[in-house]
């Protein structure tokens, strides 16, 4: 049995965590795989700011540090932020899979160019980094927001008569204005909101979470990994420093909310 170890970007309750492991609904993988999905302990409150970036990233290399030595077979991480993504690949030799630059790249096997579906604007430094390290912002036919206030938590629940239309408004602009051919949800937090918008575009929309799930799997048959040349090992690998950093992360929030 493969096992696939899903880094969720927050600390939550077991309740919540449920909402993001309802990702899992949207893919049929059959047999012969499992996913187990772990909330981190290091976290910013949202991915809005420099800091924030550099929280995320060592909250994420924390928490799949171990995940090789835990007998994972790959980590998918739960961001389209891309976080930590480049640090674990630096330490472990299982794929790493992160959910932006592969949803971006997908979205350009199936037309020729995508827009980025985003809740609110202050996740726009996310995608314009992923962009430029692919170096296909000429491919890149519009960011659109919906102008709404995510919660990483509860995620969509309660506000969908208000949230889904005012998404599929800013896709069908995407669409018309933009020329997009392809869009992506701008965040895994985003993907309640995925069959709906589905059934009512005229284009493809990729749902980033579920994406990665299906090329983890592809990974793992295929026995492909990232390559030593673009990531290589570090002189030492900062386990203890990190777990203690976690460790304290846990004591001054009190674990999961």
């Amino acid at each position: 049995m493969a096992k696939v170890l899903v880094i969720v970007p927050f600390p939550m309750s077991a309740e919540n965590l449920e909402k993001r492991k309802a990702q899992l609904d949207a893919v049929e993988l059959g047999d012969g795989i499992e996913f187990d999905f772990k909330p981190v302990r290091i976290a910013p409150v949202n991915y809005v700011s420099q800091q924030d970036s550099v929280l995320a990233d060592i909250g994420i290399l924390e928490a799949g540090l171990s995940a090789e030595a835990d007998g994972y077979d790959a980590v998918c991480i739960d961001t389209v932020s891309d976080s930590g993504m480049s640090a674990l690949r630096s330490v472990l030799s299982i794929p790493v899979i992160a959910p932006g630059r592969h949803a971006m790249l997908t979205a350009l096997m199936l037309g020729e160019k995508f827009s980025v579906l985003a809740m609110w604007d202050r996740w726009r430094h996310l995608y314009s980094k992923t962009v430029a390290e692919l170096g296909i912002a000429h491919k890149l036919a519009s960011v659109r927001s919906a102008g709404l206030q995510p919660n990483n938590q509860s995620l969509l629940a309660g506000k969908e008569d208000e949230f889904f239309p005012a998404l599929h408004d800013a896709a069908m602009k995407c669409v018309t204005e933009d020329g997009a051919d392809v869009i992506m949800l701008g965040s895994t937090t985003m993907h309640e909101a995925h069959a709906w918008l589905a059934e009512r575009l005229p284009v493809p929309i990729i749902n980033p979470g579920p994406l990665t799930y299906r090329l983890a799997d592809a990974a793992i048959k295929l026995k492909l990994a990232h390559s030593r040349a673009s990531y290589p090992a570090p002189s030492s690998v900062a386990t203890e420093g990190l777990a203690r950093m976690g460790e304290i992360a846990d004591t001054l929030s009190g674990g999961a909310k």
